[in-house]
């Protein structure tokens, strides 16, 4: 049975989400507060987490950070009744792999984690990924150039790792937005082109010129080892 941890400090959206997700076979473990929900989490990895951004103690953001570092495989959904776009964009960069504002529909919230939830789980292309002269280990999320290391945020690997999988196909930018960001209705796509940006810029040896990170005129982009 999968396993989701609720890490939410108001009593009435704990009940609520333990009503949303147990009928559906989920098992549920409750956390009031940041601390609490790292210690279950350390005592046991779920398949999922929904957190919420404004905790008391601990911030939502701090506690997201940690859950990354301990398993960057497992998706994190916020909960949060901000809607700021900027704060949507950070928590991405954060790790977290959708972010879902109070109040809530139900059906959207399980919607968005069985959509986690089936990323996490379709088979890795392999625990080492190689191309040219990079060198990706997925499970460790570390990535070696030339026998250097790069660093990349957590969602510049994500989308990485999205376009080796899918290798030598053609991939539309709502996709990824869909796929990779776990938003159907992102602010804009053009988040996916600064992403790929960056990518060719830390990884193609001519930026410019890309042989690996491809444009596909007027649909999106090709992913070439």
């Amino acid at each position: 049975m999968e396993k989701i941890l609720v890490v939410e400090d108001d009593p009435k959206v704990q009940r609520a989400l333990q009503r949303l997700f147990v009928p559906e076979g989920y098992s549920v473990e409750v956390a009031g507060d940041g601390a609490a929900g790292l210690a279950a989490f350390r005592t046991e990895t779920p398949s999922a987490v929904v957190l919420d951004l404004r905790l008391p103690g601990m911030s939502g953001r701090d506690v997201c950070r940690e859950f990354r570092q301990l398993a960057p495989a497992v998706p994190i959904i916020m909960l949060s009744a901000v809607s700021e776009v900027a704060d949507k964009v950070l928590l991405l960069e954060l790790g977290a792999d959708d972010y879902v504002t109070k109040p809530f529909s139900p059906s959207e919230l399980l919607a968005r984690v069985r959509a986690s939830l089936r990323r996490t789980t379709r088979p890795v292309t392999t625990d080492t990924f190689r191309f040219d002269d990079v060198v990706i280990d997925f499970p460790k999320m570390e990535l070696k150039r030339g026998g250097r290391e790069v660093e990349l945020t957590a969602q510049e690997f994500k989308t990485l790792k999205f376009m080796a999988q899918n290798a030598e196909r053609v991939i539309t930018r709502e996709e990824l937005l869909n796929e990779v960001w776990g938003y159907h209705n992102y602010p804009s796509t053009r988040t996916v082109d600064n992403h790929i940006l960056k990518l060719r810029q830390k990884l193609e040896k001519d930026p410019s010129n890309p042989l690996h990170f491809r444009t596909v005129h007027g649909v999106g982009y090709k992913f070439v080892p």
